[in-house]
């Protein structure tokens, strides 16, 4: 298996430009639109991914979540890459300024009804972080080349209310404590695809 972490931000680059159809958790027509921000951060000679966690709460569909930072289109944002900016900014306090844009992976089409743009990028690590306590329990990293094991994800059915068939799940074992699975895990498994081509 390639050594992802020998990879450039500009071999990363160059990779999002191959990429793929959208993916989906299940296949929708009408979605609202939200921006992620997928960060890449070096730690040490390793590449890592920048996730956080989702605060325990009854009114959030996403409550106690992993997830990348970012969420849904504001009337205001220009485009879906300024949505997952000012999304990361809000939720984490990553400044805009200090984030290299190195592409955009296909959209995925959540089960929640959002058409899902994931906007890749390097950030300067350390970074001294600010989470909003109302929208992040915590933020962390996952080494790429961790995630990249296959034996580290597998596929669960699971019976969602308003739809006929059972839906697969991506999820992760468990790291640091954390489970990353459903759309935030399909992404994750979309950047590797594209990297690895």
């Amino acid at each position: 298996m390639e050594d992802l972490n020998q990879l450039t931000a500009t071999d990363i680059s160059q990779r999002l430009r191959q990429q793929g159809a959208p993916t989906h958790d299940v296949p929708l027509t009408a979605c609202r639109e939200a921006g992620v921000l997928v960060p890449f951060v070096r730690v040490g000679e390793s590449w890592h991914l920048l996730f956080i966690r989702r605060p325990a709460s009854e009114r959030d569909y996403h409550s106690g979540q992993v997830a990348f930072a970012g969420g849904k289109r504001d009337p205001e944002d220009p485009d879906l890459t300024a949505t997952a900016l000012r999304e990361a900014h809000e939720e984490i306090g990553i400044l805009p300024q200090d984030v290299q844009i190195l592409g955009q992976l296909s959209p995925h089409h959540s089960v929640s009804r959002f058409r899902i743009a994931p906007v890749v990028a390097t950030l300067p690590w350390p970074y001294n972080l600010i989470p909003s306590p109302q929208e992040v329990a915590r933020a962390f990293t996952i080494p790429l080349q961790w995630l990249a094991q296959p034996e580290h994800h597998e596929i669960h059915y699971r019976q969602l209310a308003d739809i006929e068939e059972p839906v697969p799940v991506v999820y992760f074992q468990e790291y640091d404590n954390e489970m990353l699975w459903g759309a935030t895990a399909r992404i994750t498994l979309s950047l590797l695809d594209c990297l690895r081509k």
